[in-house]
């Protein structure tokens, strides 16, 4: 499946639920792999937020994001819109600090979405592929989580508020699932007795009952109800059939459990991937919902680690033997750690170690237990990594390449006598001045030893 993006440009108006702010927002259409971003119009230099779940900054109430001193806030129903109507690339223009609420659910932003036309790109889209189960409950919350490997994506929310209104609850989102009808109409809730602490601490100024669903448990006195009518500036606010304020009642019987759904859709878009796999939640809020699109976007990037090791075929001539290598490098025994190139491109250079129990090294480290170094296979990453830089000036053989800086090395195995390491390095960036970026990855097998980012500098030598 290819990425897509908006057919054409989208304005949408309101008011900021919290905020109470008027605010002007403009969707945009954009290119393959730019994501969906956030722009702030109204500050100086008009700063860009990714949506991603490293950006979140708050979780109480709704979903933030912030970079620098810009943020937006209620994020959520939005981005559950794009996710559901499977919208990768968007570039959101925002003259405030948070999204219009709106009805309190998602589906204005999925009509203006379908009314706009949706445009395929010629790029493909990046899953996620749940393989194994994960389950735990979330320290912060309280919330247990349980993902599946499955065909599609598959998402339920189950709800108990030990509410003798609403009881337990739960709603469930697949392939099946109209969203537009059975998701999106879900509007948001809150209890009345959680309305009058939130209105005490001037949030909900953009709150009425014509955006969020009332709860009410105890019929609360007139005195209390004029208070609310005066601040949503709503005449004769009554408590209605099914303990709510809200004339007409729900939408669906299940309302909390389906806008609970609709909030999970948006928090996981923060991933930034497209998710397969099943996925439970018992008691999900912003919170959790942010902690797991954290948890699922590292598990992304470990997958993309691994999905790219490189194949070996010791039978294959390499690209440069270690006669080979030793024209391009300085190095020699009992430093020269690169027995073979086996891939060499303008932005990639897999290298190639034969661990032996003949390595100077082991003799001390350790005796009787062996374990190459780690800073000896950051050594052995840089060396392949000179071949690559080196690979770009006329006359290897007068320059050099020297370390400048070394980030995120991490060493997840040990490396023993009898292993081939795998060496795999990409550069982060085009070599500009002579300075070379890496992300350097060792693999042994199917898995990753250790990896790192490098920086180094090509100098020629002294003459």
């Amino acid at each position: 499946m290819n990425q897509r993006t908006l057919r054409k440009k989208i304005q949408i108006s309101g008011i900021g639920l919290h905020t109470g702010s008027n605010v002007e927002m403009t969707m945009h259409p954009t290119a393959a792999n730019h994501g969906i971003k956030f722009k702030r119009v109204d500050m100086d230099g008009e700063p860009e937020i990714l949506a991603d779940a490293l950006n979140v900054s708050s979780t109480v109430r709704n979903t933030t994001i912030k970079k620098g001193e810009a943020s937006v806030s209620t994020i959520e129903h939005l981005l559950s819109a794009l996710y559901a109507l499977h919208i990768d690339n968007v570039l959101i223009e925002i003259d405030a600090p948070e999204v219009p609420i709106l009805d309190g659910s998602s589906l204005q932003f999925v009509n203006a979405i379908l009314t706009a036309g949706i445009e395929e790109l010629d790029k493909e889209r990046e899953i996620l592929v749940i393989r194994n189960p994960i389950h735990y409950v979330d320290g912060d919350t309280g919330s247990e989580v349980s993902v599946f490997p499955a065909d599609g994506f598959e998402l339920t929310a189950m709800i108990d508020f030990d509410s003798k209104i609403l009881g337990l609850q739960y709603a469930n989102f697949n392939a099946y699932t109209d969203y537009v009808k059975e998701v999106a109409p879900a509007r948001t809730f809150v209890f009345l007795h959680e309305l009058n602490q939130l209105m005490q601490y001037d949030l909900v100024k953009g709150g009425g009952l014509d955006n969020a669903v009332v709860f009410v448990e105890e019929i609360p006195e007139k005195k209390e109800l004029d208070m609310i009518s005066e601040s949503f500036g709503q005449k004769d606010i009554r408590v209605e059939a099914g303990g709510i304020l809200n004339k007409g009642g729900l939408k669906f019987e299940n309302e909390p459990a389906r806008h609970k759904l609709l909030d999970m859709i948006g928090d996981l878009a923060l991933i930034g991937k497209t998710i397969q796999g099943r996925i439970i939640v018992t008691k999900p809020g912003h919170t959790a919902n942010v902690n797991l699109a954290k948890r699922l976007k590292h598990l992304f990037r470990e997958q993309k680690k691994l999905k790219g090791i490189p194949a070996y075929d010791p039978t294959k001539t390499p690209v440069y033997t270690v006669v080979d290598i030793t024209k391009k490098l300085p190095h020699r025994f009992p430093f020269l750690l690169i027995d073979k190139i086996i891939e060499l491109n303008e932005t990639e250079v897999v290298g190639v170690k034969n661990v032996t129990f003949n390595e100077g090294f082991f003799q001390g480290h350790f005796p009787e237990n062996p374990v190459m170094p780690g800073v000896l296979q950051i050594e052995a990453m840089a060396q392949t990594g000179g071949i690559l830089a080196l690979s770009t000036v006329p006359d290897p053989e007068n320059w050099d390449t020297y370390f400048l800086k070394i980030d995120k090395a991490k060493f997840k195995k040990k490396v023993v006598p009898g292993d081939t390491v795998i060496f795999k390095m990409e550069l982060l960036a085009p070599i500009r001045r002579g300075i070379v970026s890496m992300q350097a990855i060792a693999y042994v097998g199917n898995q990753i030893v250790s990896e790192a980012e490098l920086t180094a500098q090509i100098v020629r030598r002294p003459v």
